[in-house]
């Protein structure tokens, strides 16, 4: 649930180019981004992640004009407790992907758009890694400025949310939600912290709540705040909330507890009906495969039981034709 939380919220927030425009300017070097025009700042489709890595990295990717042509930004969240050394190089392969694609969707182009890369971090201690692709490079100085020419070479923009003090967060030019957001990405991994400092951001809150859709945007943060107090039970998180809080917000807060409650309710039911039809096709499968083969050996049936459903559903398709109970359950 932590994990999931933490894309949400930066994907609701981020993926509204008004707020993610604050986010960029705020990271990006003077110099670029007075050249990049946010007015005409779009979110492009897609995401370029390994699939791996999915739990611990969110990324959106965004186009602006900048002079005659058009930039790609691509905004990078990791929400891992440890600094990533090699971030460069993974930066370099989501950056081919942007491009790949990109090529797909215009065939025949003879140049490829700038892919100005950034990366918002928080960790325990901090970014303590390089930021540019060179310096992972196993070379010495001379060495390393000898082939300059001949190897890839880029330096990432990092915003880390590590070092930066509540009171720099709140000062920031951005939309007062796009300050909440980072505060509570700041302090994620420590929530008592979020519920111990709330009376300070009630101002911002209050901003907030009076924009447009600012009712929709708090109920983000406060679902936020109680989905990653995983630590206590529910009800005292709640209890804790309502009191720092104070009673001008309480039906909001209960609003927001009632539909992460039945959020978790909703998850709960599809997980029961995905476990349900899963346990249905193991069951169906041991019995053709009993009547086709006889007694199971005890390690094929564990191996049935320890299936997902594509392995069940391609096992199902050999057993009428596979001449071996070895061969029905072999890999493809």
């Amino acid at each position: 649930m932590q994990t999931n939380a933490h894309d949400a919220l930066f994907k609701a927030a981020f993926s509204q180019v008004e707020h993610a425009a604050g986010e960029l300017r705020q990271a990006l070097p003077p110099e670029l981004s007075s050249r990049i025009n946010f007015a005409d700042l779009r979110l492009c489709p897609g995401s370029f992640v390994d699939e791996a890595l999915k739990e611990r990295q969110s990324d959106l990717l965004f186009s602006a004009s900048m002079g005659e042509a058009r930039v790609l930004l691509y905004l990078l969240f990791e929400h891992q407790s440890t600094v990533e050394p090699l971030m460069a190089f993974r930066l370099l392969r989501y950056m081919g992907r942007i491009w790949e694609h990109h090529l797909a969707e215009h065939p025949g182009s003879k140049h490829l758009p700038a892919i100005v890369p950034v990366v918002l971090h928080h960790s325990e201690r901090g970014w303590a890694s390089g930021t540019s692709f060179e310096e992972l490079l196993d070379l010495d100085q001379g060495a390393r400025a000898a082939v300059g020419e001949h190897v890839p070479r880029f330096r990432f923009v990092l915003d880390d949310l590590s070092q930066e003090a509540d009171e720099a967060l709140k000062a920031r030019a951005m939309s007062a939600f796009s300050r909440l957001v980072l505060w509570c990405l700041r302090h994620a991994r420590e929530p008592e912290e979020l519920l111990a400092r709330l009376g300070k951001w009630l101002d911002l809150m209050n901003d907030v709540r009076r924009a447009p859709n600012g009712a929709e945007a708090l109920r983000m943060i406060w679902r936020y705040i109680l989905a990653t107090n995983e630590r206590d039970e529910a009800d005292e998180v709640l209890e804790r909330l309502l009191a720092a809080a104070g009673e001008s917000w309480k039906e909001e807060i209960v609003s927001a507890a009632d539909q992460l409650v039945e959020r978790g309710r909703q998850e709960g039911l599809r997980e029961g009906l995905r476990e349900g039809l899963q346990q249905g096709r193991r069951h169906m499968l041991l019995r053709q495969l009993g009547a086709r083969f006889g007694v199971l050996p005890d390690a094929a049936v564990a191996q049935i039981n320890a299936a997902d459903i594509a392995e069940l559903d391609r096992w199902s398709e050999r057993v009428l034709t596979a001449p071996t109970l070895a061969d029905v359950l072999s890999e493809p």
